[in-house]
Order: structure tokens, then C-alpha cells, then sequence
């Protein structure tokens, strides 16, 4: 048996390596992967090209550190699987348990217990593996800290963008309402609790809009906007539609697309506040009270409720890895969730 495993080898275009299977050393554990999600963000800048060079990959996940962003790349950081074998010095508990694992895209992986997640006993494979997703909407929504009553606006209705919705539907808000081109996300975005979802080019979405905002009142506007677009063009629109003092949380990473931004008219006057959320770390203010850990068991208790599973539009095989790749960048229209299942050779 080989471990198949998936290498970015330049832009547009990925392959799939066979190579030994890994072997559970000391105290590793050896886990077989059932499915792995594809990050329509940062994976597509990494599929397109789109990094910025010299940047090293993210230093908190084990899996990737160090490593610089550069070709050939594994990466990845969504799967599931299960414990197959157990190294002389680990516990043999774990070989059976389903798990998490910020690992790259492969078939078979070894990693400490430490850095495995349990997968609780009533959350699927098929929700678990948004965790790394949902974890970053529940950051998202922690940076923007809703107030009862406030006027929401989400910019962009990815998996990010939908997962950010739902959570903050249950929240007592005045208005949630999502701007998305692609049909398909705007339902998704309404399925998930959004009052209302726009395109932006409906001929009276401003005035719809302005409606739902009470912009004509004197405290009108868009209290709190998220932007993960992935387009740094939006930001003109969270700051067009931010009323006074309104928050703007950035939690989109553009790598290497840039956009003229217009900060001279409403940003300047307007005292708008620009944050930028990055799930890595948590914000200074919460690590009084919070850890990654307790963020983690909120983001599977949100998966729980949730059930992000029926937002998966595609399954790919890993040996059709780039066909996966390029319905996301090439379909998104059409695309929600894309998986990579592992099947055994």
C-alpha cells in the first residue's frame, strides 16, 4: 500500500504522488484519511499562484511550518480519518478514533496525539471536516463582537461567508443580510438564517438595502460588516455601507490581488473602524478568558447545529485532484463545498 499525496507543482496545476506509507515511529500515531475539504480562499490563491513570495506557511499548524510557500507544495489543512496503528511509545486507545488533523491533502499521514482533535461521537465525518472552517467563523464573529440589535452586513457567501451567517443568525440582530453574486450561495446564505441576500446589480437592491438598514434614519447604516469576499475591491462597498463608528472586519486574505481603496470621503469622516481577523491567533483581548481550545469545542458545538454537510456540491477522488481544483476555480457558480475522498487501492 502507498500513501498518495497531493503537491501543488506550479500554478494551475497539481498532481498526485505515490510514495512509502508513513510509519507510526515512538509515540506517532498512523491515520488512514476518509475526506479532506479544499479551502476555496487560501487554496486557490496557492492553486492559482496568487501567494506572496517569501512567506512562509502557517507556523501554529505542525504540519506546515517552516516550510516556505513555494513549488512543489503539499498543503491542506481540513481532514478527516482514522487512527490505524499506533507507535511502540503512544497509546493504543487511539487506533480506531475518528479524527481531525490540520494535515496536507493525503491518503495516509503520521502526527503526535497532541496534534489530532477527537471527533465527537454525534458530529459526522461529513460536518467534521468543516472545522477548520467554522473555526474561523466563529474568529470572525468573536473579532466582530454583535451587539443585540445591530445591523449586520456579510460581504461574500463562500463556506466562510455562509458559516459566519449562520452563527450569527443566533444572534438577536435587527438585520443579517449577505451581498453574493452566485445564485446558489445567496439560497445557501438564506437556508443558513440570512433575512435577505443580494447580487448587487438587482436594479432597487440599494433602495432594498437602505430598507433593511434604516439608512434614512438619523442612526442609519450598517453597524458591523464582514468582508470575505476575497476581493479587495469590496472593501469600497463595507465602507460605503458602514454607518458611523461602524466595524469592518477583514477576513478575507488576498495574497497578492490588490485593489485602489477609496479612504478619503466615508472612511475618513466617518471614523469607521478596519479590523483584520486572522484564525491563527486569538485577539489580545480574549486570551484572558479564552484559549484555541475553547474555541475549538464552540466551533464543534456550532458544527453540531449547523450541519454544514449539505453545503457539499462535489466529491473528487484524490487521483482527480486537479479536476476538483478547477471546478472551484473555475465553477464557482456552481460550487459550494468541494471534498476529496480517499478510496483504497
Amino acid at each position: 500500500m502507498k500513501n498518495r499525496r497531493l503537491y501543488f507543482e506550479q500554478p494551475f496545476a497539481c498532481n498526485v504522488r505515490e510514495e512509502p506509507l508513513p510509519e507510526a515511529r515512538e509515540d506517532q500515531l498512523l491515520v488512514r484519511t476518509t475526506c479532506s475539504a479544499i479551502s476555496a480562499g487560501t487554496e486557490m490563491l496557492v492553486f492559482q499562484g496568487r501567494f506572496p513570495a517569501g512567506m512562509t506557511l502557517d507556523a501554529t499548524l505542525p504540519s506546515l511550518a517552516g516550510q516556505p510557500f513555494a513549488y512543489p507544495l503539499a498543503y491542506g489543512y481540513s481532514s478527516v480519518g482514522a487512527v490505524v496503528a499506533a507507535g511502540p511509545l503512544a497509546d493504543p486507545a487511539w487506533v480506531g478514533a475518528r479524527v481531525f488533523a490540520f494535515q496536507p491533502h493525503q491518503s495516509h499521514f503520521v502526527a503526535q496525539a497532541a496534534e489530532l482533535i477527537r471527533v465527537p461521537a454525534h458530529v459526522s465525518d461529513d460536518d467534521a471536516v468543516f472545522l477548520a472552517a467554522m473555526e474561523t467563523a466563529v474568529n470572525l464573529v468573536m473579532d466582530g463582537r454583535p451587539v443585540v440589535g445591530e445591523r449586520v452586513l456579510v460581504l461574500g457567501q463562500g463556506i466562510i461567508g455562509l458559516l459566519a451567517t449562520a452563527v450569527l443568525a443566533r444572534f438577536p440582530l435587527e438585520a443579517l443580510a449577505v451581498l453574493e453574486r452566485w445564485p446558489l450561495r445567496r439560497q445557501a446564505a438564506l437556508d443558513m438564517g440570512a433575512g435577505a441576500a443580494w447580487a448587487g446589480d438587482e436594479p432597487d437592491w440599494i433602495d432594498a438595502a437602505a430598507m433593511v438598514f434604516n439608512r434614512q434614519a438619523a442612526d442609519g447604516g450598517v453597524d458591523l460588516v464582514f468582508e470575505v469576499s476575497g476581493q479587495p475591491a469590496m472593501l469600497d462597498t463595507a465602507i460605503a455601507w458602514a454607518g458611523f463608528a461602524g466595524r469592518i472586519v477583514v477576513g478575507s486574505w488576498y495574497g497578492t490581488k490588490k485593489a485602489p481603496i477609496d479612504l478619503g470621503g466615508r472612511f475618513h469622516r466617518n471614523r469607521l473602524q478596519l479590523l483584520s481577523s486572522q484564525v491563527s491567533t486569538l485577539a489580545p483581548e480574549f486570551t484572558g478568558r479564552w484559549t484555541k481550545q475553547r474555541r475549538l469545542a464552540t466551533a464543534w458545538e456550532c458544527l453540531a447545529r449547523v450541519q454544514p454537510s449539505r453545503l457539499i456540491t462535489h466529491r473528487f477522488d484524490i487521483a482527480d485532484a486537479q479536476q476538483a481544483y478547477e471546478q472551484v476555480a473555475e465553477r464557482a457558480g456552481e460550487t459550494l463545498q468541494v471534498l476529496l475522498t480517499y478510496s483504497e487501492l
